[in-house]
């Protein structure tokens, strides 16, 4: 995975949701991968924002958009729209707030209910910095993504800390999806293209795939 000029039409552009409890560490996360950045003092989110990202794999031209919202009950009207077209997620929550792991089964249902098309989905236990302060272990955290289907990976924007494989494995593992003969041969009949660029909806479970690292169970994507 490499970047490229950003003046170069993509091939495809893949819409990624951020999605967790509030003060998780969403926004951090993705101000490290997209700009290198981390803010100690970063407000919450309100309403929606992302940030894009611009890579090259097996030479063909990728533009991620991540999409970060507020993970709080009060913006739950942005929920539709904001789930709407994505095919990637990570579902995020902090090591240090037992309160926010325990969160992740209604922020999967969330994500099950208004995506329209399956997702490659990762479980990222954040700021895995503050080991002193930690109340969900790593077995917990893999635990759970194994039982759901999904890929695990403890992150920490202060330091980067997996940062950047988090959001690069989900991004080659839909393009891993999207390359696959079958799904070729679908977006060669009926996928939209504006501009020569591929609008990628994923409609079918993807399959086990050895050549990357995958969650105990075979299936990765739920939608």
């Amino acid at each position: 995975m490499m970047p490229y000029d950003e003046e170069t039409t993509e091939d495809y552009i893949f819409k990624i949701v951020l999605t967790g409890d509030s003060a998780v560490g969403k926004s951090n996360l993705l101000s490290r991968y997209a700009r290198d950045e981390f803010h100690a003092s970063s407000k919450t989110t309100i309403g929606v924002e992302f940030q894009t990202q611009s890579v090259i794999i097996d030479g063909k031209r990728i533009k991620a958009q991540i999409w970060d919202t507020a993970g709080q009950e009060r913006f739950k009207a942005v929920t539709s729209a904001y789930y709407r077209g994505a095919v990637g997620a990570l579902v995020v929550y902090d090591i240090s707030r037992r309160q926010s792991f325990d969160d992740i089964g209604r922020w999967l249902e969330e994500l099950r209910v208004h995506s329209d098309m399956s997702v490659v989905a990762m479980l990222v236990g954040n700021k895995c910095d503050l080991e002193h302060l930690r109340e969900v272990s790593q077995e917990e955290g893999r635990s759970l993504a194994e039982s759901e289907g999904m890929y695990f990976m403890e992150t920490s924007a202060l330091d980067s800390t997996n940062v950047h494989k988090a959001f690069q494995t989900v991004v080659t593992e839909i393009y891993n999806v999207v390359s696959r003969k079958v799904l070729a041969a679908n977006l060669r009949k009926s996928t939209p293209s504006f501009g020569g660029t591929k609008v990628v909806a994923l409609q079918y479970d993807c399959e086990a795939d050895a050549s990357v690292a995958k969650p105990a169970k075979s299936r990765c994507c739920f939608g």
